[in-house]
């Protein structure tokens, strides 16, 4: 068991999440049971499986857990896509999100490699 804390992985997912729920805050108020709070769970659910697999035995479990924060990931990627072309964020906020979720899908990705190569 690790703290969850200490990974940059959880330290961006955290990162993004806060900047997702900055963001729809703007967004249409017709949106607050659907876009927004899709998004915004996807969000905050990468950061929290990678909480969850960091309090599980062992580096299989971990894995297991990233690979969910993964397709957490790629479900806000979508979102943010959707809620782009809808003109709901800004191309600079767009930008900057996108960015930080490619960055947490690449640092995930690194640390499912390592950990599928790695003993238990």
């Amino acid at each position: 068991m690790q703290d969850f804390r200490n990974l940059t992985a959880w330290r961006k997912a955290y990162e993004l999440t806060l900047g997702v729920y900055r963001a729809t805050v703007k967004f249409p108020a017709e949106e607050r049971y659907g876009l927004s709070s899709q998004l915004r769970r996807a969000a905050a659910s990468i950061a929290a499986n990678i909480a969850e697999g960091c309090g599980r035995r062992g580096n299989t479990e971990l894995r297991r857990f990233l690979e969910i924060a993964m397709g957490s990931a790629s479900e806000v990627e979508f979102h943010l896509l959707l809620a782009n072309d809808l003109a709901y964020l800004s191309p600079e906020v767009y930008a900057t999100l996108h960015d930080q979720i490619v960055d947490c899908k690449r640092i995930l990705s690194r640390l499912i490699v390592t950990l599928r190569s790695s003993p238990n």
